[in-house]
């Protein structure tokens, strides 16, 4: 089954930051230790929320508003796509991720909607 680890508050180093290795060296180790599970499916870190558009749709019009739509005090900085053999898995996994020791990461099944056409670009 596969699982999204999203993760919430947490300080993320840029490039030029002297604790940018050390971050970088924590976050490639535990992408291989997913790898080397079998779990890892893919892994994006957002740009911070002030790069956000808002895009809706009312009444046939749509709404474009800079930044994010929800007032949150948490700020969502990525997430992984783990496909792990269970739910155990994938909290053990969500505790092994770095930045869970600075922030949360909150782990939510993907749901399996009959029909829905999930390939890439690819095909796969």
């Amino acid at each position: 089954m596969q699982y999204m680890l999203l993760i919430f508050d947490c300080d993320r180093p840029e490039p030029g930051d002297p604790r940018f290795p050390e971050a970088l060296a924590r976050v490639n180790a535990f992408a291989d230790e997913c790898r080397r599970r079998g779990a890892f499916v893919a892994a994006h870190p957002l740009q911070g929320e002030h790069t956000a558009t808002t895009v809706a749709v009312r009444d046939g019009k749509t709404l474009i508003t800079d930044g994010p739509f929800l007032e949150t005090h948490e700020h969502l900085g990525g997430a992984y796509v783990l496909d792990c053999r269970d739910l155990d898995e994938a909290l053990e996994l969500a505790a092994l991720c770095p930045m869970a020791a600075q922030g949360t990461i909150e782990v939510r099944p993907l749901a399996g909607v009959p029909g829905l056409d999930h390939r890439t670009a690819t095909g796969a």
